[in-house]
């Protein structure tokens, strides 16, 4: 039987999540969630997703709409097995309390703390320490960025130290409250909130990261150098081991992939829904090894990344599969992402 599926918030991020669990063999989309009509609770009903109201929302404002709903977020919920919570940043540690009282397993997204949650996830970092667990917390896109790397570095070689500057995107596309901004905020706290997060995935990981927002709505970018406790035989070795695992995607200089525009474009180009792209991108003229320490910027989607995650949580949680490279060979197969190596 396909694990019945809830997603509360048709957002950014729920709209992709919801399209990526409704294709996914062992789960089924029950319904998705608005408060209010739009064109995505349309495009939901469009794409055959029954539509439910949620928070302070009503019914007849949707009807009168032309939109047809099928109940409120707790008919959704009682029909569900699980719910990605999808809501905007804090709304979700708020609504865990409906999913405790009716007994619902949950994930939530990275805009909650992650007492929200049994475990912070990144399916490349901990998928075995999140089997079985009842609430799970899928880390914030730049959070699941570095776990990524972080993982992949810290299994082979070991690291001494990590600093990361996060160079961070103004506001999401569809979002016009936020800019332009003709400016570069730094972010003043050190370290910025992102090197702590990852400690949640990754306890005792050596990172200190720091962060500003410049005027793009792209992608975000990350610098990073690492100070590994074994050295690489060279670069290409590391460039393999980026290269090979899942969620990234290393351009090379005949690429001619400048910058996120680029990457942009090579995403269209593939015809990517939404031009997403859910993978960790490095190039390969960017990774730079001087004695113990790697150098490398990586581009980070805000929109996407995370998607997959998701996915590979609910897996982790019902243990539908307990291998996390066979869960995530499973999702990036049904979203289009780039086979290993390519």
């Amino acid at each position: 039987m396909a694990l019945k599926v809830a997603v509360n918030g048709y957002g950014t991020i729920g709209k992709r999540v919801a399209d990526a669990v409704a294709r996914q063999p062992d789960m089924t989309l029950v319904g998705v969630t608005k408060t209010r009509p739009s064109f995505e609770a349309r495009s939901a009903l469009d794409k055959g997703y029954r539509l439910f109201v949620t928070g302070e929302g009503k019914a007849q404002d949707f009807e009168q709409a032309g939109l047809t709903v099928s109940g409120g977020v707790e008919d959704l919920l009682r029909e569900a097995e699980v719910v990605i919570d999808a809501a905007p940043g804090k709304i979700g540690g708020a609504n865990r309390a409906l999913y405790d009282r009716l007994g619902i397993p949950a994930v939530f997204q990275g805009g909650e703390k992650s007492s929200v949650a049994d475990h912070s996830f990144s399916a490349l970092a901990n998928y075995a320490a999140c089997l079985g667990s009842r609430r799970l917390r899928v880390v914030s896109c730049n959070t699941t960025g570095i776990a990524r790397a972080a993982s992949r570095l810290s299994s082979r070689y070991g690291v001494r130290r990590w600093e990361a500057t996060l160079v961070r995107r103004a506001a999401d596309p569809g979002e016009s409250k936020k800019g332009p901004i003709n400016g570069i905020l730094p972010g003043l706290d050190f370290p910025s909130h992102h090197g702590p997060d990852v400690q949640t995935v990754l306890p005792g990981l050596p990172i200190h990261t720091t962060a500003l927002t410049v005027s793009t709505n792209l992608m975000h970018v990350h610098v990073n150098q690492v100070q590994l406790e074994r050295v690489p035989a060279d670069v290409e070795e590391l460039v393999r081991v980026f290269s090979g695992s899942p969620r990234f995607k290393v351009f090379e200089a005949g690429d001619h992939v400048e910058g996120t525009p680029g990457v942009v474009e090579w995403a269209r180009d593939l015809g990517r829904p939404r031009y997403d792209i859910m993978e960790n991108v490095l190039w390969r003229q960017g990774i730079h090894l001087a004695g113990d320490e790697v150098r490398f910027f990586q581009a980070i989607h805000q929109e996407s990344v995370v998607v997959p995650e998701n996915v590979d949580a609910l897996r982790a949680m019902f243990r539908l599969e307990t291998d996390p490279l066979r869960s995530m060979a499973i999702t990036d197969r049904t979203l289009g992402l780039s086979p290993r190596g390519a």
